[in-house]
């Protein structure tokens, strides 16, 4: 199912990796669900695992090609959906200067 990428898992207990999807093989309206799906997808392992809180990069952004902006847009947007569904706690964590300034500011335009 191309609307559902998979999640994997180190233990029984905890999501490990989402994987999202390498930008260019996609057209821009299926590259942005795949992305979401990768969110959602991991965010819903989480509570159905009893997590109470998830962490993640940009997904996406780096070897794979998503550009930047668009990609804090689409996280931020389904992880303050996601939180709100389902009650676990998002952290979206920016590894490098430029992606936590790009991941700030769309939570600053979200709110």
């Amino acid at each position: 199912d191309l609307h559902s990428f998979p999640t994997r898992r180190s233990s029984d207990l905890e999501p490990d990796h989402a994987v999202g999807p390498v930008y260019s093989r996609y057209g821009p309206d299926e590259a942005r669900e795949l992305l979401r799906s990768a969110y959602r997808s991991a965010i819903l392992l989480a509570k159905d695992n009893g997590c109470r809180s998830i962490a993640f990069p940009a997904i996406s952004t780096g070897i794979y090609g998503y550009p930047l902006e668009e990609a804090c847009v689409e996280a931020v947007d389904v992880c303050r959906a996601e939180s709100a569904a389902t009650g676990v706690a998002v952290k979206l964590v920016g590894f490098d200067a430029g992606t936590a300034e790009c991941l700030q500011r769309q939570l600053d335009h979200a709110e």
